[in-house]
């Protein structure tokens, strides 16, 4: 299974979406996220990893994906049923996708 690899010079393309929710709001979107990916999102074409992050301050959620290509991450946005899930999303909170590639990588 496909793993989450963070390497320069790849054809992989990232998602970071960024989501600004109210601190008694996060664990619900949390779930909502989690329960859009098991069931639609990892099932479309192209999908390689997913990884949420929830800020210690409970107002931020960061959806750190990655896709075989950009074609394949807007394959997924034009998906009617990945589209109900992230509605559901933004229904609750404020979303800022953007799409990005690896531009370099440091390690100790």
């Amino acid at each position: 299974m496909p793993t989450s690899t963070i390497a320069a010079g790849t054809t992989v393309t990232t998602l970071i979406n960024h989501f600004t929710v109210a601190p008694e709001r996060q664990a619900e979107l949390v779930a909502l996220l989690e329960e859009a990916t098991e069931e639609v999102i990892r099932h479309v074409p192209g999908f390689v990893s997913a990884n949420l992050h929830a800020s210690l301050d409970g107002t931020h959620v960061v959806n750190y994906a990655q896709w075989e290509s950009q074609e394949a991450l807007e394959g997924m946005w034009a998906d009617p049923a990945a589209r109900e899930h992230m509605a559901a999303a933004t229904a609750i909170a404020t979303a800022e996708p953007r799409m990005y590639r690896v531009a370099s990588v440091h390690h100790v």
